[in-house]
């Protein structure tokens, strides 16, 4: 192989390896936000029903911290969504969406990510 020629499959297993890393990374935030989503709606049912008392300083923590990731993905959702007979069926859209998101989308960016990188 000439010195050209390796340099250039250098650059292209590069450019591979960092465009299947940063498609690895958002696939796994997607997947832990899907995760949050979960544990979020499974959380309020818990305190809805007396399960949980939000007045312990580690539940209220919790409670928290998944609303505080959960809410800017739901908000849109809630806003489009009525909830039927009191059930919020917010988070069962976002998880399909965000599904579709990584099933579908990303793969599809990934070539024209690899272009750009290089």
């Amino acid at each position: 192989m000439s010195t050209p020629r390796l340099v250039r499959a250098q650059n292209a297993g590069r450019t591979q390896r960092m465009t299947s890393f940063i498609f690895a990374v958002i696939s796994g935030i997607l997947s832990l936000l899907v995760f949050a989503i979960i544990a979020n709606a499974i959380l309020s049912w818990l305190v809805a029903f007396n399960v949980i008392n939000i007045r312990h300083p580690v539940a209220q923590a919790i409670v928290r911290t998944l609303e505080a990731v959960t809410r800017p993905v739901l908000a849109p959702f809630q806003r489009f969504i009525p909830s039927l007979g009191g059930v919020d069926i917010s988070p069962v859209v976002a998880i399909i969406v965000i599904q579709a998101a990584s099933r579908y989308l990303l793969p599809w960016l990934l070539r024209p990510l690899q272009a750009l990188i290089g």
